[in-house]
């Protein structure tokens, strides 16, 4: 069987950043292929999509994304772990997820699919798209870097862009103007103060204030500021958008964007648990089943120029996902 560290390996090699995952998607369709897996190709957008493998169907799906933050980071081998800009998040995984299931072909276990989707990392653009497939499968097992445990639930995720409008005017003479990037900075002193929902499992909401543009020159007073938010839901959406509503009133514009629910997931007796800050593709793929989340590597890596799995985790996780497709199908 193939050595899932010499397969993350190679598929670490290959550059995949968001919109740029026609490579990785070419790699793993034809490494599925030439291994007998029924493999379609779904476009999301022109030149990239989602690999979609299956041989007879209606039992479990394990699906991650191929793409991965920027920039790209060669994989590298060293001591106990390998590193490389997708090593846990999400091409580790995606290598477990191909081992295991061709373990499970090879023992003769048909019941088992693959969804590898785009866009994960930038609005989940291939996630919404793998929804209208026609899956047959009863249990979706997503994979991002759970630290080897089954995730209770995971938090959601609003975008909000806060705008601050202020009169420019010459910045010799700021009575004359209303300084936008001075408004802004009084608001966003009020973030952490705000009174948000708890989650006995979830924990609290969290609010980051992630992107800020504000001003045209430094010798004029700026007219507009900027802010981008991630909110990281544990519930209902709508009180949380009333806070905001509330802290913003009369002095900024709330602009809402895209949105994923908070949600609880099923757990395998036997798997430890623990609840993920994080959110996922997972609410975006309703119709591939009962929605498990597992993976091996850690999100404090994630995202970081010393992203790394370590290797013992990684090769072990091949058995954890396989022992997972097989207690589902036998539930």
């Amino acid at each position: 069987m193939t050595d899932v560290i010499a397969l993350a390996a190679e598929l670490l090699a290959v550059p995949s950043t968001s919109r740029e995952e026609t490579a990785a998607v070419e790699f793993v369709a034809q490494w599925l292929t030439a291994r007998g897996w029924e493999v379609t190709l779904q476009e999301v957008t022109p030149g990239r999509g989602n690999v979609w493998a299956s041989r007879k169907g209606g039992g479990v799906t394990l699906s991650t994304h191929l793409d991965t933050v920027p920039p790209y980071v060669a994989p590298r081998l060293e001591s106990d772990r390998l590193y490389g800009r997708g090593a846990c998040d999400a091409k580790g995984i995606a290598a477990a997820m191909m081992v295991a299931a061709e373990r499970l072909a090879a023992a003769g276990e048909e019941r088992v699919d693959l969804l590898f989707v785009v866009g994960e990392e930038r609005g989940s653009d291939g996630a919404r798209a793998a929804n209208n497939l026609p899956a047959t499968s009863r249990f979706l097992i997503n994979g991002e870097p759970t630290e080897s445990q089954l995730a209770s639930g995971c938090k959601g995720a609003l975008r909000v862009t806060v705008r601050v409008r202020g009169r420019e005017a010459h910045s010799a003479y700021p009575q004359l103007g209303d300084s936008a990037i001075l408004g802004m900075a009084r608001l966003l002193t009020e973030l952490d103060a705000l009174a948000l929902p708890t989650d006995a499992t979830l924990g609290p909401t969290t609010v980051n204030a992630g992107l800020i543009r504000g001003g045209s020159a430094t010798n004029i007073i700026p007219g507009l500021c900027e802010v981008e938010l991630m909110v990281r839901l544990v519930g209902d959406v709508v009180p949380v958008q009333q806070t905001l509503d509330a802290w913003a009133a009369g002095r900024a514009e709330l602009e809402y964007g895209s949105f994923i629910p908070a949600q609880l997931f099923h757990t395998v007796p036997g798997f430890a648990t623990a609840p993920m800050a994080y959110t996922s593709d997972i609410p975006l793929l309703p119709r591939w089943g009962t929605p498990l989340l597992f993976g091996p590597g850690s999100i404090h890596v994630a995202h970081t120029a010393t992203e790394f799995i370590a290797l013992d985790e990684l090769r072990a996780s091949v058995d954890h996902y396989e022992r997972l497709v097989r207690s589902l199908l036998d539930s």
